[in-house]
């Protein structure tokens, strides 16, 4: 193809991605082909495995793909200080495989969900008075309906603070698309349910597209109408001015007249904190560790009985580099994969197009496409 002139940048990449190296390692092959009239492949390193042992040492390190660069290369140096019979991989190659892997689906524990884990046996009482149910199974059942608003009693005035937000529900693009509850979602609305009974914070994870805010905005739809559930909209690395704003608006305070007034706006979330209650932040991901530890001295305070519900894709890393928030996690969620079982299923629960679909025919446009991601 180089000959007849039609090797284009196209091929290029189609190689690069067949052999596990960068577009440029391709040219200087194919100069070095030129230059020496050679049109043999030629010899290279094996393609960089990465090991289940590699895989929790990077797990251990919080994902610090140079930290484990570091090590491995201080393990292969002999003691007369030379370079290493077997060649360590760079640290672009290293981080290029890693970065294969998670595409592939590979997960990293960096944070363990098991710890802090709630006995069912403690909260019993307090989940048989939430009374979680469910809105569409796998199995397509129908459920009971969610609790209505408790009767006010009479002369009594509810504060702002106390008065239940409306529920918006999952917002679907798609017309004529059902929210379908899968055992992933389930899991998620019992963590929550958890979560709510003791007061505590819960952090929702999981790699993006894999359905975490359907199922928290899901799961927090089927808490009792009494329960306030409070969203805070947060931008991209918020400063504590801006994080403090998003907080006020998310329980209606008036942020314009409190941002400049660090006092009174401490005091007045500190206040709204002690209604119980969730409080929603979304893409934690965002927000610094120092704007983090901002919401611990909130979820820190004497009287608090707000609920914390931490979501995001890589929100077990963001709350890794804020150890003091982290310990105060109550609930490690992780938010999975569809598994190839439930897709035809799901599928055809989801939306009316997927009717007539064969088995066959979805499992391959999973296998292809989406590999497990709903989002795509």
């Amino acid at each position: 193809m180089d000959t007849a002139g039609k090797l284009g940048s196209v091929h290029v990449r189609i190689a690069a991605q067949s052999a596990g190296v960068s577009v440029r390692t391709i040219w200087n092959w194919l100069a070095i082909a030129r230059r020496s009239g050679r049109m043999e492949p030629v010899t290279r390193r094996s393609t960089v495995m990465v090991t289940d042992e590699l895989w929790s040492r990077l797990s251990e390190l919080g994902g610090n793909v140079a930290a484990l660069h570091r090590e491995l290369a201080a393990q292969t140096m002999n003691a007369s200080g030379q370079e290493p019979a077997v060649p360590v991989p760079s640290l672009g190659t290293l981080q290029r495989a890693i970065r294969r892997q998670r595409q592939a689906g590979r997960v990293l524990d960096t944070v363990r969900p098991g710890r802090g884990r709630v006995t069912t046996e403690v909260y019993d009482r307090a989940l048989a008075e939430l009374a979680l149910p469910g809105t569409v199974g796998e199995t397509g059942q129908p459920v009971p309906p969610v609790a209505e608003i408790e009767p006010a009693l009479p002369g009594h005035v509810e504060s702002p603070l106390t008065v239940p937000l409306p529920r918006a529900g999952t917002r679907l693009y798609v017309p004529g698309a059902h929210v379908v509850t899968t055992r992933q979602s389930g899991e998620v609305t019992e963590a929550l349910g958890h979560t709510v009974a003791a007061r505590g914070i819960a952090c929702v994870y999981g790699d993006a597209g894999q359905g975490k805010t359907v199922a928290v905005h899901q799961a927090l739809g089927l808490l009792p109408r009494r329960v306030p559930v409070c969203v805070a909209q947060v931008a991209v690395k918020p400063a504590l001015p801006q994080l403090r704003a998003a907080l006020l608006t998310a329980f209606g305070l008036p942020a314009t007249a409190l941002t400049n007034r660090t006092d009174a706006a401490d005091r007045a979330l500190i206040d709204a904190f002690k209604s119980p209650g969730v409080l929603l932040i979304d893409d934690v991901q965002r927000i610094a560790a120092p704007e983090l530890d901002y919401l611990r001295l909130l979820a820190d305070a004497p009287a608090t009985q707000m609920s914390l519900v931490l979501c995001g894709a890589g929100a077990e890393r963001t709350l890794a580099r804020a150890p003091a928030l982290a310990s105060r996690v109550l609930t490690w969620q992780h938010v999975p994969r569809l598994e190839p079982s439930q897709i035809p299923a799901v599928l055809r629960l989801f939306h009316p197009l997927w009717h007539t679909a064969a088995d066959a025919d979805l499992l391959h446009a999973d296998e292809t496409l989406a590999r497990g991601n709903f989002r795509t």
